[in-house]
């Protein structure tokens, strides 16, 4: 049965863009998880859809993946098929003052076309880890910016293949959602809007902000940034450093000391050791301030 499946995908996409078992600890900034059964690299929004046609007739799961940040895959890997957008739908286009750019582009290669096209707004988001689609959907932020402040319009693809646009008003983003998370839609393209800056003061911005991300967050280490979400009314890690967890271990896994907001790999993690370490500052954090802290890193796979 996989094996017909399997040619079902070589047949759409060829051979070299189907990847059978695939490590996803390759794919994941944590580097941790197991294998994949399918994993796709299509190179257009037609070939997404066909993909989509074959999961719905074969009732596979399947998730959409950037460049793997934000994400703690299970060490028994995903029985379903991951799509990596990152690696073909990630072109970039200035236009005046707005920026039109593939689902799987790097918010770090969007910054730079920024920068170079002397447009200011878009600073706070050069050194996120991830894919301008992964920060859509999330509504990802840093530094006093979120998308929901540069967004014009999205271009999603639903379940069965529609493609739609959004307009940025119509998006309901919020803390770290939208409505492409809540109606599972996958983002195709991102339109946002910037204004025409000083180039020098751009970066200068963007230099104070690398500056900052460098000596306070563990960048020497695998993770996948922010473990938890920001509770109303407090942070994450000062929680965590307050309950005494500052270098925390279990096993391969360790909140980080630099910035206890971070979970980091520090050689040989599995996604069990962070797990029961999350569990663990969890529970802790809930004795100590009665807060209940959520993940911020999603969780894919059987755990």
């Amino acid at each position: 049965m996989k094996q017909e499946i399997k040619q079902k995908f070589c047949r759409l996409l060829g051979e070299e863009q189907v990847l059978f078992q695939e490590p996803m600890s390759s794919h994941t900034t944590f580097r941790i998880g197991g294998p994949a059964d399918y994993f796709l690299i299509p190179k257009s929004p037609e070939q997404i859809r066909g993909v989509l046609d074959i999961c719905r007739e074969e009732g596979l799961p399947y998730f959409i993946l950037g460049n793997g940040s934000n994400l703690l895959v299970s060490d028994r890997g995903y029985r379903g098929v991951i799509i990596q957008i990152f690696r073909n739908l990630n072109q970039i286009t200035v236009e005046g003052e707005s920026i039109r750019a593939g689902a799987g582009a790097l918010l770090s290669g969007i910054a730079a076309a920024a920068k170079n096209a002397a447009l200011t707004g878009f600073e706070f988001a050069g050194g996120i880890p991830g894919t301008i689609g992964g920060a859509v959907v999330m509504n990802a932020g840093a530094y006093g910016g979120e998308m929901k402040d540069i967004l014009r319009e999205v271009t999603v693809m639903t379940e069965e293949g529609e493609i739609r646009v959004i307009p940025a008003k119509d998006l309901e983003m919020g803390y770290r959602t939208s409505v492409i998370k809540k109606a599972g839609y996958l983002v195709l393209e991102v339109q946002i809007s910037l204004k025409k800056g000083d180039p020098e003061a751009i970066s200068d911005r963007m230099r104070e902000l690398a500056r900052m991300r460098t000596s306070k967050q563990p960048l020497e280490y695998p993770s996948a940034g922010s473990t938890f979400k920001r509770p109303e009314g407090y942070f994450a890690g000062k929680l965590i450093m307050d309950s005494g967890l500052r270098g925390y271990r279990v096993g391969g896994a360790q909140v980080s000391e630099k910035h206890c907001g971070f979970v980091i790999n520090t050689g040989n993690a599995t996604a069990e050791d962070v797990k029961t370490l999350m569990e663990d500052v969890t529970q802790k954090v809930q004795e100590k301030f009665g807060v209940v802290l959520e993940p911020e890193v999603k969780f894919l796979g059987e755990f």
